[in-house]
């Protein structure tokens, strides 16, 4: 939870982010395999950092599970690094779980244009990252996810601090503890990932857990709402060949049936996976399909076993 005992640190080079990394001392002399050596050995730490954060994933995880289902958004905001992880994330989503890309939207200091080339005087900006978020107009059904590797980002931070006080569930995702991002969210997820490998590169293990977090939890809320079917994407939207061809296998394995059958089905539930699933595992028509989906907002087990959904 967001710590209101200990003071935050605000300046920069307090920071563990920002600090010398003593495993590679004299990197500018190494060879290409001993810089690549020393870069793989301080990668390992991260997912050990990311395991430490794992209560507080899991409590984001059920916040966004219960935004989306009650027709709220899951809205990031992030500048540089954190926020093209963001933008990542929220792009990804649609194509994988065939939500409506308004679902889980991205804010990035400096506008998409930032995504491509820097525009990093806009993230010491609290004015442009109020205004921002303002034109998203969070409400209380919304979640807001601040992302920060330093913690102290001054665009995230106002946006998260506005979000909340608009009544939106608010949670950050930083390497740092103690941070004023910390003290403005609801939920803290701290990903203490040490020093980078060149000081201060959180482009570096800083984004490689923000990206590994942000994987977690968009697809831990998927599947909470029942948009993955055993360990299977089978929302995936089926907008190109590859899609189909997977769309067509995941039918094959869940259903125990032939290539034949698959896609017979696929084309009478109107290219849609899950109503092929429900018709097949439930042994239904497509309209009776249909109508069990969304008597379970969208989730197939439920939808196969015909019970109602609890968050």
């Amino acid at each position: 939870m967001a710590n209101g005992h200990a003071m935050p640190v605000t300046n920069l080079h307090e920071l563990i982010t920002e600090s010398p990394n003593e495993a590679s001392q004299g990197f500018d002399t190494k060879s290409a395999l001993e810089i690549a050596r020393i870069i793989n050995h301080e990668d390992a730490k991260v997912a050990g950092a990311v395991k430490k954060a794992l209560p507080e994933i899991a409590l984001v995880i059920d916040s966004v599970a219960r935004s989306l289902r009650d027709g709220g958004r899951l809205i990031y905001v992030g500048a540089g690094s954190s926020g093209r992880i963001a933008a990542l994330d929220s792009c990804e989503c649609p194509p994988y779980f065939s939500n409506s890309p308004q679902q889980i939207q991205y804010i990035m200091a400096g506008g998409p244009k930032a995504l491509a080339s820097p525009v990093e005087v806009n993230e010491d900006s609290e004015e442009l990252g109020q205004r921002d978020i303002a034109r998203r107009r969070p409400t209380r059904k919304d979640v807001v996810i601040g992302l920060s590797a330093s913690g102290r980002t001054p665009y995230v931070v106002a946006a998260v601090a506005y979000a909340r006080a608009r009544g939106a569930r608010t949670a950050c995702i930083t390497c740092n503890q103690n941070t004023p991002l910390a003290a403005a969210a609801d939920i803290a997820i701290v990903a203490e990932v040490g020093p980078e490998v060149i000081s201060g590169s959180t482009r570096m293990k800083a984004a490689t857990a923000q990206k590994m977090i942000t994987n977690m939890i968009t697809t831990g809320a998927m599947t909470r709402l029942g948009y993955v079917y055993e360990n299977l994407m089978v929302n995936v939207h089926m907008q190109n060949s590859k899609l189909v061809e997977r769309g067509i296998a995941i039918l094959m394995r869940a259903c125990n049936v032939d290539r034949e059958t698959a896609v017979r089905t696929i084309k009478s539930a109107g290219r849609s996976v899950p109503v092929a699933l429900v018709m097949l595992k439930a042994n239904v028509d497509k309209p009776e399909a249909v109508r069990r989906l969304a008597r379970s907002d969208g989730n197939v087990r439920r939808a196969i076993e015909d019970t109602v959904m609890d968050l």
